[in-house]
C-alpha cells in the first residue's frame, strides 16, 4: 500500500520523500535517513529553530512522519504524531525516529517530549543531542524514566550537517559561518579593473542563491556595495523567508540610495557614530550597530559574530571582496569555505582572499575537504575548519540509554 507524504511537512518547491515498503522498524540507518530527508525539506523555513524530521514506524510501515514548521508552528514530533492520527494509526509500541533530541521546555510551543510520552512509543531513536541548556539531555532522561528505550547517535554527523548553525549558536555562542567565493582555476576572483561578472555559469550562481536562502544572514562589505550595488537577497529559490542583509561598513559610508535598502531589514555594522545618518537609515528599515575594533575605522568582527548569535542567527553566508574575506578569516570567524571554480585561467588578476604574507607553511590556515559537486561547467568545493567541526560533534554526543 503506498504511503503518503504529509502536507504539513512539505515545503513548496522542495522534493518529497520516496515512499517504500522495505526494511523493518529496527533498520535504524534507513529510517533515520528518511527522517533526515524530511528535515531537508524545511531547510529554508525553520530558523531560528533547528530543522528536524521525524518518522514513526511499526513492522516496517510508516505510521506518521513530519518536519518542523516555521516558528510558532508544531515541531517535527508533533507533526508526525498528528499525521499518524490523521491516518487512524496508534503509535503505542512503535519506534519513533527523530533527528534532534525532543525539546523538554516551553518555548513558542509546548515541550515535544510531553507529546511523545503521551503517545507511548516503545522506542525512540535520536541522531543528535540538543546542547540548548533548556534541553541538553533532559528530554531523553524523561523518556528513559518512563520506560521507553532510547538509542542515540544514529547518523549523528549527517544530522549535524543540517543543523550546524543551531548547534554552533547553542554550544559556543556563535553562528556557523561559510564564505562563498567564485574563482578561476588559478584562484582569481576578478580582473584588476574590477570586472567579475560572471566568472562562473548559471548553474553555479543558482546554487549560490540556494545557499543564501538557507542562511539567516547574507553578509558583505562596503567595497562590494560600492562596486556592485548588490540586492543581497535569494533569487530563483522557492522560499517563504528571505535572509536578513548585513554590511560591514567601518567608516559608515554606505550610500543611502543603495539597492539593498528595498524595505527588508538591513543590519549595518560600523565603527563610526553618526546619529543623523543612522536615524535617516532607520526610516529605511536599517539597523545600525556600532562595534569599533582596535584599529580606527574597523569593526570588531568577533564581537559582530557574537552579536549575531545573540540575535538568534544560526548561519551566516558571506559574499565579500578580498579585504573583508581576509579579515574574517584572520579573525577566526569563518568555519567553512564554499568555493565555485570555473574552468578558466585569468592570470594576473585579483585574488579571492587578502591575507598577510607567510614566511613558513606551518602558519598556513588549513581546512579539510568535505564535498565536491559538478554544477554545469563549474565545480563546487566545500572545505571546513576540522577542529571546529570536531568540537561541535562532541557537543551533540549523548550517552547511550537503554
Amino acid at each position: 500500500m503506498p504511503q503518503r507524504f504529509p502536507a504539513s511537512a512539505r515545503e513548496p518547491g522542495r522534493h518529497t520523500i520516496p515512499c517504500m515498503m522495505i526494511p523493518s522498524d529496527t533498520d535504524d540507518l534507513f529510517w533515520m535517513r528518511r527522517a533526515l530527508a524530511l528535515a531537508q525539506t524545511v531547510m529554508y523555513s525553520t530558523a531560528p529553530n533547528p530543522r528536524v524530521g521525524c518518522v514513526i514506524v511499526r513492522d516496517g510501515r510508516v505510521l506518521g512522519e513530519g518536519a518542523t514548521q516555521p516558528p510558532g508552528g508544531p515541531h517535527a514530533e508533533v507533526c508526525a504524531l498528528r499525521d499518524a492520527q490523521a491516518r487512524g494509526e496508534s503509535v503505542a509500541g512503535a519506534t519513533l525516529y527523530v533527528t534532534l533530541e525532543p525539546c523538554s521546555h516551553f518555548g513558542r510551543t509546548p515541550p515535544c517530549v510531553d507529546a511523545v510520552l503521551a503517545a507511548r512509543p516503545a522506542r525512540v531513536v535520536v541522531a543528535l543531542g540538543d546542547p540548548n541548556p533548556l534541553v541538553n539531555g533532559q528530554g531523553l532522561a524523561r523518556l528513559r524514566d518512563a520506560g521507553i528505550a532510547v538509542t542515540t547517535g544514529v547518523c549523528r554527523e549527517e544530522a549535524l550537517a543540517i543543523n550546524a548553525g543551531f548547534i554552533s549558536r547553542m554550544s559556543r555562542g556563535l553562528p556557523w559561518v561559510w564564505m562563498k567565493m567564485a574563482a578561476s582555476l588559478d584562484g582569481r576572483s576578478a580582473l584588476h579593473n574590477g570586472v567579475s561578472q560572471w566568472i562562473t555559469g548559471p548553474d553555479a550562481r543558482a546554487d549560490g542563491h540556494r545557499w543564501r536562502a538557507r542562511s539567516c544572514v547574507v553578509l558583505t562589505g562596503m567595497g562590494t556595495v560600492l562596486k556592485d550595488d548588490p540586492q543581497l537577497n535569494a533569487r530563483g529559490v522557492d522560499t517563504l523567508r528571505q535572509p536578513r542583509k548585513a554590511v560591514v561598513d567601518g567608516h559608515f559610508e554606505i550610500p543611502e540610495h543603495a539597492r539593498l535598502f528595498d524595505g527588508a531589514e538591513v543590519i549595518l555594522f560600523t565603527a563610526r557614530e553618526d546619529a543623523a545618518k543612522a536615524q535617516r537609515l532607520q526610516a529605511r528599515n536599517a539597523r545600525v550597530v556600532v562595534l569599533p575594533g582596535e584599529d580606527p575605522g574597523r569593526v570588531d568582527l568577533p564581537a559582530m559574530m557574537r552579536w549575531l548569535a545573540q540575535e538568534q542567527v544560526n548561519e551566516v553566508h558571506v559574499e565579500a571582496g578580498a579585504g573583508l574575506s581576509g579579515a574574517l578569516v584572520s579573525a577566526g570567524c569563518v568555519d567553512e569555505l564554499l568555493l565555485y571554480l570555473a574552468p578558466v585561467l585569468l592570470g594576473d588578476a585579483a585574488g579571492m582572499v587578502r591575507l598577510p604574507m607567510l614566511e613558513h607553511l606551518d602558519a598556513a590556515r588549513r581546512y579539510e575537504f568535505i564535498d565536491t559537486e559538478r554544477l554545469g561547467a563549474d565545480l563546487r568545493v566545500r572545505a571546513r575548519v576540522a577542529d571546529t567541526w570536531r568540537q561541535l560533534m562532541l557537543r551533540v554526543e549523548l550517552p547511550e540509554l537503554s
